[in-house]
């Protein structure tokens, strides 16, 4: 699998500048690790106290470092079957302290991407400055409904 496999560049990915372009590239580092089945890159960039609400339970979310690190091995055991995790498109809002990105994703097996090639998993970020640098602070993962 070569290094950019997980990043599509279609029209829809607008070059950035400054804190954008910083945050694209966060995201970008943070979605191939999750196509590589890197557990450690998953993690990198996030706050301590970071929320997610995945796809799967619990409704409720997943709340600081150590949820979120295990939130991850079973999805990453499952990518690592030659499932895909590829941006199709990104859009980053970044004010002086926070920001907010919206992306689609295609992620499923290659089974999977035959039956609803148009399928896309939509992930929201929400990103704040600490100690100099962007962080994630919020994911929200979801499929649209059959």
């Amino acid at each position: 699998m070569s290094a950019d496999h997980a990043i599509a560049r279609p029209e829809e990915i607008v070059p950035a500048t400054g804190d954008d372009a910083l945050i694209r590239e966060l995201i970008e580092r943070w979605v191939r690790a999750v196509d590589a089945g890197d557990l450690a890159g998953t993690l990198a960039d996030h706050a301590d106290d970071i929320v997610m609400f995945d796809v799967p339970p619990p409704a409720e979310g997943v709340r600081g470092s150590d949820a979120y690190r295990a939130a991850w091995p079973g999805f990453l055991d499952w990518q690592a079957r030659e499932a895909r995790f590829e941006l199709t498109s990104l859009e980053v809002t970044a004010g002086r302290d926070v920001a907010f990105a919206h992306a689609l994703l295609r992620c499923g097996t290659p089974e999977d991407l035959a039956r609803d090639p148009r399928n896309r998993l939509r992930l929201t970020f929400g990103l704040r400055r600490q100690d100099g640098r962007w962080v994630i602070a919020h994911e929200h993962h979801s499929f649209p409904s059959p």
